[in-house]
């Protein structure tokens, strides 16, 4: 299994970064580079770099805070507009059967970036886990994060309109 990505988080979770990951990619603005797909008022969409799944996206607040207890009315309401967006680009142009959604706040709880929040939107797909992680403990992610990128930047443009094939509404 060929993974050479791997192999910069593997030595970039070693060593300890000086200043918060997040708010240095929000203060870049090379978003391509950075694959950050869109910005808002409260938030940016981030493609995970080290993805779980395929189309592995995060939604990033943008002030640097650690506990939904410091969210304001004004980035409550965002952040579902956000989700939704973005669930909607992501069931257009990928097609998942469904989505984990999840944060993990403090390091206890596993956030890799426990003092400034963010949530994870993974699509799946019935039969995403294969025997991989089982017999090697590797993933297997189909598709480059560029191409993802290109992908899901098209979806999200300015004439995308929502899509929810993923959840049925009742009347």
């Amino acid at each position: 299994m060929w993974a050479p990505w791997r192999k910069t988080y593997l030595r970039s979770s070693s060593s300890k970064r000086s200043g918060c990951l997040f708010c240095s990619l929000l203060r870049d603005k090379r978003d391509k580079q950075n694959l950050v797909l869109f910005r808002t008022a409260h938030y940016a969409v981030i493609l995970n770099r080290y993805p779980y799944n395929n189309g592995h996206l995060m939604i990033v607040s943008k002030r640097h805070i650690a506990s939904l207890f410091q969210m304001n009315a004004q980035e409550k309401t965002e952040f579902f507009e956000v989700l939704e967006k973005v669930m909607s680009a992501l069931a257009k142009a990928m097609r998942p059967q469904g989505f984990n959604l999840g944060m993990n706040i403090a390091d206890v709880a596993g956030a890799g970036v426990p003092d400034h929040m963010h949530w994870h939107i993974v699509p799946r797909w019935k039969g995403d886990v294969n025997f991989m992680p089982v017999l090697a403990g590797t993933k297997v992610i189909s598709e480059s994060l560029e191409s993802a990128y290109e992908v899901l930047s098209r979806a999200l443009g300015p004439k995308a309109r929502s899509v929810h094939p993923v959840v049925k509404r009742t009347k």
